[in-house]
């Protein structure tokens, strides 16, 4: 892929998430992965949404090195390059501190999964990671973050957990590409902003029954799915 490509794709990433209204003035940031070069491009560190182009977009290796660019890239590619490493099917991620997903962060709890909106987008509960230890924090705090994201989703597939909250701090999301990680980002504000409501109306409330959960994903995800157009 062409670094304009690659650079427009995580562009237009950034400004969704903008449009949508899951990040403020300098907050968030989504970047794109390409597997053949070893690259990724990222949005620069500290800029405003408002003067974001194309080409600043920044353009480093796995290694965090910059090979193009004129700006610093954001302060949590560690986190991101720990993810493509770790999980080299992934083609986008995104990081925001939108409102709700953040709120549930803060609180430091998962998000149950009390309904089938939840199910049709994630195979149960969406994680929250611990914080970062004050080791974790003084070795490498950014990269540790990616560490604490790979340790709690475990064994599972990322493709049935394509969103997670990180303990204290805000969430971060994933997809085939940058688009839908950043769909992943709104709809797991949306999954939050529902948890929300939910817990207000009924404080302990049931979980959806894991054959209703089984069915949903599922339909959607599983190898016979029917939900859709082919």
């Amino acid at each position: 892929m062409l670094f304009k490509e690659l650079r427009e794709q995580t562009y237009e990433a950034n400004m969704e998430l903008n449009r949508r209204g899951l990040v403020l003035y300098t907050f968030g940031n989504a970047s794109s992965y390409d597997p053949d070069q070893g690259i990724i491009a990222i949005k620069p560190s500290g800029m405003s949404y408002a003067n974001l182009s194309p080409a600043a977009m920044v353009i480093v290796d796995l290694n965090n090195k910059i090979i193009a660019g004129d700006y610093r890239p954001s302060s949590d590619t560690k986190t991101h390059l720990h993810l493509y490493k770790s999980y080299p099917q992934l083609g986008g991620i995104v990081h925001t501190h939108s409102t709700y997903a953040t709120a549930w962060s803060q609180a430091r709890r998962p998000i149950p999964c009390t309904g089938t909106t939840q199910a049709d987008y994630i195979y149960g509960d969406v994680p929250c990671t611990d914080p970062p230890s004050p080791e974790q924090v003084e070795r490498d705090y950014e990269l540790e973050t990616g560490v604490q994201i790979v340790k709690t989703i475990g064994t599972r597939n990322p493709k049935e957990v394509p969103m997670i909250l990180v303990g204290g701090h805000a969430p971060f999301t994933w997809g085939k590409d940058a688009a839908q990680a950043v769909y992943h980002a709104v709809i797991l504000e949306e999954l939050a902003k529902m948890a929300f409501l939910t817990h207000s109306i009924q404080t302990t409330p049931q979980r959806l029954e894991q054959h209703i959960l089984h069915k949903h994903y599922q339909r959607k995800h599983g190898p016979n799915a029917y939900y859709g157009q082919t």
